[in-house]
């Protein structure tokens, strides 16, 4: 498959290889802490995973595999654009099908930028009164930050402005198949 797209692909940012390293060293970070803190209580339900739809779902797929833990997933989708202009304008398109009412929640995002759909997603959810809510990211761009939220486990930090795609994320809704994280070729972006 890459050598389907490779000719379209500036450089790779970050390799397939790189990836499933990061993602197995997440899923053990996280299930120790899962296992020793919160969500030790054997009363409470398994961990849920709740992955945003649609790039975070490569990654989520892999890390829930790297996770040994008992866990429930489920899906939310967002739209941050709105009318377009408005970053912070963030709305609901898909909810969660189960209550998290008492639950351990891991929020699984594919990348954090300005911080806007985080922080909207997050109160949203705190708001339905979780035992604990935290966030694992595959990309973030701390430098981008416009609104404070935290982020407790991060795969890789973007050092510089890039618009990258692959691994889940997209253009136009293409490249989100690419096993790498990758910046386009200037010609693709204009072109798609």
């Amino acid at each position: 498959m890459e050598t389907a797209w490779m000719d379209k692909i500036e450089r790779v940012v970050i390799s397939a290889d790189e990836i499933a390293r990061r993602v197995r060293d997440l899923g053990r970070e996280i299930a120790a802490d899962y296992r020793g803190g919160a969500g030790r209580d054997p009363r409470r339900r398994p961990l849920l995973v709740v992955g945003i739809l649609k790039g975070a779902m490569p990654f989520m797929a892999d890390l829930i595999r790297a996770l040994d833990l008992a866990i429930e997933y489920d899906f939310m989708a967002v739209s941050s654009y709105g009318n377009g202009t408005s970053p912070g304008e963030v709305r609901i398109l898909k909810d969660l099908d189960c209550a998290i009412g008492g639950r351990d929640v891991l929020l699984v995002e594919d990348i954090v930028d300005t911080g806007h759909t985080l922080h909207h997603l997050l109160a949203g959810l705190s708001a339905r009164g979780p035992a604990t809510l935290r966030v694992c990211t595959l990309l973030d761009k701390p430098h981008r930050r416009e609104v404070e939220v935290t982020v407790d486990y991060v795969g890789f930090v973007l050092p510089e402005n890039l618009f990258v795609v692959g691994y889940g994320l997209d253009y136009a809704e293409v490249y989100r198949n690419l096993p790498f994280v990758a910046i386009l070729k200037p010609e693709c972006i204009r072109d798609g």
